[in-house]
């Protein structure tokens, strides 16, 4: 934050103006929620190492690295920048910019365009293995690595919900999705947004239909858990991703964003599975296409 210089020409009597101090957007100690929109604190989940969180101008959520970088040492098409809280893939001319995330994480292939950058990603890997060494940090698994079989294929990592007639792709199966409220001690609450009893969603295969306009293909069939069937205050709290408890609270502040992603067939084709989820499944109890199941 730079000093605010006093103005050349003082008051009639000789005193200096005193110009109102500049001051950073910050969130109170004492406030109920602690989340800002723009420059959302969080972590790699391949690498534990600290990210910053921006909307882009598609409404998208894009990691950045949280320091500025010398413009000269990345190179152009790697060059971001925050304008009005919203990041912008490109230069806006000053020698200074941001860089995205995926271009220093360790966990990652290096990218071979970037020379300048190792050092910085050797930086970022000695930290990862310190949060290693600690127990405060656990990689994903082998086996979430691997090639999805049979089984992983009936239970999505990544389903698409559908909810508002709207489709979303979220990070994380159903039952494991999180609430994002503040609890009365200052932490995340650990309740998951799928509630233990009824009503609840319905697994079943819905067209996959393109955005923009596009036509829905009635040959492809893609597995989607609908929500349209709740009554719409139902909807409202799965899409702000509390619990029924924050739901009704008020008060209670978000100490994360909602994790939802607007799908798009063409972009996330990779997540369209053509099967239900085989767990659950109870014969006699569903018609052709859908049927009732926890996820």
């Amino acid at each position: 934050m730079r000093p605010s210089p006093h103005p050349s020409t003082p008051r009639w009597d000789g005193s200096h103006v005193r110009a109102p101090q500049r001051r950073s957007l910050r969130v109170a100690a004492d406030g109920v929620s602690r989340l800002l929109r723009c420059a959302q604190n969080g972590s790699c989940r391949a690498c534990g190492n600290p990210i910053e969180w921006y909307l882009r101008s598609n409404e998208r959520l894009v990691p950045l690295h949280p320091q500025e970088l010398p413009a000269i040492q990345v190179p152009e098409d790697c060059r971001w920048h925050v304008s009005s809280g919203v990041a912008y893939p490109a230069g806006d001319g000053s020698s200074w910019c941001r860089l995205p995330h995926a271009l220093l994480c360790p966990a990652r292939p290096a990218p071979p365009y970037a020379p300048h950058l190792s050092a910085l990603r050797r930086s970022l890997a000695v930290r990862t293995r310190r949060l290693l060494d600690a127990g405060v940090f656990a990689p994903p698994t082998e086996q979430s690595q691997r090639p999805p079989t049979d089984a992983a294929i009936c239970r999505p990592a990544r389903p698409v919900v559908q909810l508002l007639y709207v489709r979303y792709l979220a990070s994380r199966p159903v039952d494991e999705i999180q609430c994002v409220a503040q609890t009365r001690r200052r932490h995340r609450c650990t309740a998951p947004l799928l509630a233990p009893d009824p009503p609840g969603g319905i697994w079943t295969l819905a067209p996959v239909s393109a955005t923009q306009g596009q036509l829905a293909l009635p040959s492809d069939v893609m597995a989607v858990y609908s929500l349209s069937a709740l009554p719409y205050q139902e909807q409202l709290r799965w899409r702000a991703q509390r619990c029924r408890q924050h739901a009704a609270s008020p008060t209670a502040g978000d100490l994360a964003v909602a994790e939802w992603e607007p799908f798009d067939p063409l972009r996330h084709h990779e997540h369209i599975y053509t099967r239900l989820p085989s767990h659950g499944r109870r014969r006699g109890q569903a018609g052709h296409g859908q049927r009732q199941a926890r996820p």
